[in-house]
């Protein structure tokens, strides 16, 4: 175990950070991320770090260059005051779709975000539900990657929705995600084929379904929703295909351009999603918090007990 626990939070999702800090018991650092006039980000860590247990928690969000700026400057200043060890805790991981060249002469962003984290001086990463595991190969320190599976498979138990129903990939992509959280409930599961009609727009067309879905309640289940285009296209096949019911279920919502109206006005049932990034209010969006999760997490690698037991990796 290292020096005091301590926590920092940038302004990306301060309701997360104030929960995580309230499960823990420990106070927010006194820590000033603001701007100066010019717009450039000024971070003042306003009380001793110095041989202390630091977890900077901050997604990378909307708008992902602000928050992941905020954040390495966070970490610099934190290293340069003599911090133990410093652990970045980034619930939403920003760029990490980019993740290899499908075309020639693009960059593989996510590495090069992985690269600044490091540089600046983090020595760990806690983060939840990478869209593929092999992102953490991105990194030469450890990262915690949390799974999604048991904290979906847990709600859909509690709420009643995992009786009669079916759990649904909405593209390939989701097909491990989904299985995970179906096998745990003992479920069966489905995938829907998709093709994409246009890069520019990232318009999509939902076209197969693989699996049985009729008379039953369809739970999707996936890493993020941005526009929505992939799971409305998927809702609309699905019902075709005779389900009962559809609901969507996300680790992360961006909620990109007018998703939420559309969402609402779709035959989805509801969508839920965890407040990773701070969700916006509507009444078919349904938050999980993952707080206490992030707050357990956080305790056990202050007192290097081990993570995998609560949470095995992919």
């Amino acid at each position: 175990m290292g020096g005091e626990l301590k926590l920092v939070a940038g302004n990306s999702n301060p309701a997360l950070a104030e929960e995580i800090s309230a499960c823990l018991g420990v106070p927010l650092c006194d820590a000033e991320v603001g701007r100066f006039p010019d717009g450039e980000i000024n971070v003042h860590i306003k009380e001793t770090v110095r041989g202390a247990d630091v977890f900077v928690i901050q997604s990378t969000s909307p708008p992902v260059n602000e928050h992941l700026m905020e954040l390495l400057l966070i970490i610099d200043a934190l290293r340069r005051a003599s911090a133990s060890r410093i652990t970045a805790v980034i619930p939403y991981y920003g760029y990490s779709r980019q993740d290899r060249k499908h075309i020639g002469r693009v960059p593989i962003s996510a590495k090069l975000v992985a690269n600044f984290i490091e540089t600046a001086g983090a020595n760990r990463v806690l983060t939840l539900d990478l869209p593929a595991g092999q992102l953490q190969g991105f990194f030469d320190i450890p990262v915690d990657n949390l799974r999604i599976d048991p904290i979906f498979a847990d709600y859909f138990s509690q709420e009643g929705l995992a009786q009669d129903s079916v759990i649904v990939a909405p593209d390939v992509g989701a097909a491990r995600r989904a299985s995970g959280v179906a096998e745990r409930l003992g479920l069966p599961y489905a995938i829907v084929e998709k093709a994409r009609v246009s890069d520019k727009t990232g318009q999509v067309e939902a076209r197969h379904v693989i699996g049985e879905v009729k008379g039953r309640r369809a739970i999707m289940v996936d890493d993020i929703i941005s526009t929505g285009g992939t799971i409305l296209a998927a809702t609309d096949l699905l019902q075709e295909c005779g389900a009962r019911e559809v609901y969507a279920a996300f680790s992360h919502g961006i909620f990109a351009a007018d998703a939420v109206q559309r969402i609402e006005q779709s035959s989805l049932r509801g969508v839920i999603v965890t407040n990773t990034i701070p969700p916006p209010v509507s009444p078919k969006l349904i938050h999980i918090s993952v707080g206490k999760l992030f707050a357990d997490i956080i305790e056990r690698i202050h007192e290097d007990q081990s993570v995998s037991k609560l949470f095995p990796h992919y």
